[in-house]
């Protein structure tokens, strides 16, 4: 019997951990070209409290981790702490989000690691489109990044596209044969208002999009739950076996359905993306709570995990941006 149940009657069975809130990239929706305001290193999680602290959470019937950031791959030892989670009795799958910028020198210790999926960003096949959203030239890395993901034996590998309206949103249809080529599924994620980057950006009415591309492309539904634990609803090409997937945040939201919360680098549980509800477990953790404290301290976070996101009602409501809250 699962023990971390919200007041909504809500599983929460998965945890996103931001290793590290630092990233190579400055991709428009998520962080200033600018920005400095970093988490000092001095403040961050050392490896073993990452590994305690998730510990803790797989005790008490998280089944899913994913190690996220900023950018992960620019945290030393991040595959030293996935063999270590992989290790922990209970927990069924574990996965990386990342750009890829890395991945190429990174995905054969990940695969050894024990690390079972991979979610990669990738919003354009343009070189200089992709340029204009990350703020450098970086579309050869990335898709060596994930030609070497592919021959390490990834799978599903997971291809996330930020839709942006007038920016890359010409680029589906190009995006979905990709996929198909390479064996990958991918998902079209809408922007949120996390952040003065994510409420400049214009996305699109994903829920609209996907199923007129699906219909125009002969996709057929997939059953809810068929493409993991998270948000997307899916189509598969009945030819290929390609999953097309959208998250949609804004135009369909799928609060109702969350499962998930968030650590971010220096320890503090995010109880929701959209809303300030948190709770300092990595003070706590410095200032010497024994686990049992610890695990009060997370049952009573959950204990007031709020119903759902306000991206719609109140979009300036989230100052902090993606990258600090763990992706």
């Amino acid at each position: 019997m699962p023990t971390l149940i919200d007041p909504y009657q809500r599983v929460i069975d998965y945890l996103r951990v931001s290793i590290t809130d630092r990233c190579d990239l400055r991709c428009t929706y998520c962080l200033p070209k600018s920005f400095k305001g970093f988490e000092e290193p001095a403040h961050w999680m050392t490896l073993d409290e990452m590994q305690r602290l998730v510990g803790l959470f797989v005790d008490l019937g998280v089944r899913r981790v994913r190690l996220t950031g900023g950018e992960p791959l620019l945290r030393r030892g991040v595959d030293t702490l996935a063999a270590s989670l992989k290790r922990l009795p209970g927990l069924q799958d574990l996965s990386v989000s990342t750009n890829a910028t890395r991945l190429d020198r990174m995905a054969v210790p990940l695969r050894q690691a024990g690390v079972d999926r991979l979610n990669i960003s990738l919003d354009s096949l343009d070189s200089g489109c992709m340029a204009r959203i990350t703020g450098r030239d970086c579309l050869s890395e990335v898709l060596r990044g994930i030609d070497a993901a592919v021959a390490a034996g990834f799978a599903p590998i997971k291809l996330n596209m930020v839709v942006q309206q007038g920016v890359n949103d010409h680029e589906v249809e190009d995006m979905v044969a990709y996929a198909r080529q390479h064996g990958l599924v991918l998902r079209l994620i809408e922007p949120m208002p996390v952040g003065d980057t994510g409420r400049a950006t214009v996305g699109r009415d994903l829920t609209a999009l996907g199923e007129a591309l699906a219909r125009r492309i002969g996709l057929i539904p997939q059953l809810p739950g068929g493409g993991g634990g998270g948000p997307a609803r899916y189509w598969v090409d009945p030819h290929s076996g390609m999953n097309f997937g959208v998250i949609t945040p804004m135009s369909q939201h799928f609060c109702a359905a969350c499962n998930r919360v968030r650590l971010g680098v220096d320890g503090t549980l995010y109880l929701c993306l959209g809303q300030n509800d948190q709770v300092p477990l990595g003070r706590l953790l410095r200032d010497g709570a024994g686990d049992d404290e610890l695990r009060q301290a997370i049952l009573d976070g959950i204990a007031h995990k709020p119903e759902r996101h306000e991206f719609t009602d109140r979009p300036e409501k989230i100052v902090r941006f993606m990258a600090q809250t763990g992706g």
